[in-house]
């Protein structure tokens, strides 16, 4: 049985709460419940994921830092950045994370390529680049067999926090936005398109987008 996927808007929202949400949803959902995807923006913070180490947190300051359950190093999230959570059933879509991961890269790459951005992924550092500048950074976790986490692709932001840190690990790698590379990208639209992108990815028919939890 294929359901319908759900893509809600979330606005700019609280990181730990959503992280609490992702979680709660992930342990409790059943096989018949829809696959949903959750767009948002999050305060500035730095998130660093289960296996980041220390020395990648170069100078943090008044930025909080949260150790999180994710893959991948450190990275920072901020207004402009477009979240993208993605919940599904790996299991019943019959794909497994390396799948996901291309799939959440190449939605990027799509998105990227309707903003006259031509971009491209890395076998060997996931994520999305252009000109090997960063601009979208991924991360996911599995349980029951589902996922939670996702991608971050940044739209049209405030890139000096990056200089805190060496980003997913890397030092002295370049963060870029989509403003930076065509000054008419919006976010309002860019949330569209990736929306459409990542359910087209998934096998699924374009979603309509719900405001908020309702």
């Amino acid at each position: 049985m294929q359901l319908n996927l759900i893509c809600r808007d979330l606005g700019v929202i609280d990181y730990a709460d959503t992280w609490e949400r992702m979680k709660e949803f992930t342990q409790h959902r059943t096989k018949d419940d829809a696959d949903e995807i959750w767009l948002l923006e999050h305060p500035a913070l730095f998130t660093q994921g289960q296996a980041g180490k220390e020395e990648h947190l170069l100078a943090p300051g008044d930025i909080p830092v949260i150790q999180v359950d994710r893959g991948g190093q450190v990275t920072y999230h901020g207004p402009g950045q477009l979240v993208a959570y993605v919940l599904v059933d790996l299991k019943r879509l019959g794909i497994g994370v390396r799948d996901l991961v291309s799939v959440l890269e190449n939605a990027v790459v799509g998105t990227l390529a309707q903003n006259a951005i031509d971009a491209y992924p890395k076998p060997d550092a996931p994520g999305v680049y252009v000109d090997e500048q960063k601009i979208a950074s991924l991360g996911l976790r599995v349980r029951r067999g589902c996922s939670f986490h996702g991608l971050a692709l940044n739209v049209d932001m405030d890139l000096t926090p990056f200089n805190r840190i060496n980003p997913c690990g890397y030092q002295g790698l370049q963060m870029v936005d989509m403003k930076r590379l065509n000054k008419d990208s919006n976010l309002s639209n860019v949330k569209v398109q990736l929306a459409n992108q990542l359910a087209e990815q998934l096998g699924y028919s374009y979603p309509a987008i719900q405001q908020g939890w309702n």
